[in-house]
């Protein structure tokens, strides 16, 4: 097997070095749900503010939210999801719906309405044929050269 001191290219972990921080899924939590002022953001997240300071920095610098002063003395910002930050909620759903059942089955903390007026219990379809998305069903093939579904290609 070729030695590679490169992990395998992914975009799993591009996107976890943008928003794979516990601090940084909180804030979109929090700004999906309306909270994107700096105040409300410690108060609900419970993050040090200078953490909180860096992450909403890295988030607005990535796109992913954006910035707006909503007052100019003292001159405060409120936070927004863009619609790039907006596409991650699916994602805040299926983690919240994985912690509901595996981490707090007894104790939920908060029930998302779907606009249908049920309660939302997010499912991953494929979007061409509409079927559920299951482990079984699925097949990877590599794009990066040199990389196989197991490693590194022999040399």
């Amino acid at each position: 097997m070729a030695a590679t001191k490169d992990p395998r290219p992914c975009s799993i972990a591009d996107t976890l070095a943008l928003v794979g921080e516990k601090y940084s899924l909180l804030v979109l939590r929090e700004v999906c749900l309306g909270n994107g002022r700096f105040d409300q953001l410690v108060r609900n997240i419970g993050a040090p503010r200078d953490v909180l300071a860096t992450r909403l920095r890295r988030l607005v610098d990535a796109g992913i939210l954006t910035k707006r002063v909503y007052s100019e003395r003292p001159q405060r910002f409120e936070y927004r999801p863009t619609p790039a930050g907006l596409e991650l909620e699916p994602l805040l759903m299926i983690l919240k719906e994985w912690g509901d059942r595996h981490l707090r089955a007894d104790d939920r903390p908060m029930v998302v309405e779907h606009a249908c007026g049920h309660e939302l219990v997010p499912l991953v379809t494929c979007a061409a044929c509409g079927e559920e998305v299951r482990h079984e069903d699925l097949t990877a093939h590599p794009q990066s050269p040199g990389w196989t579904v197991s490693g590194p290609a022999a040399a």
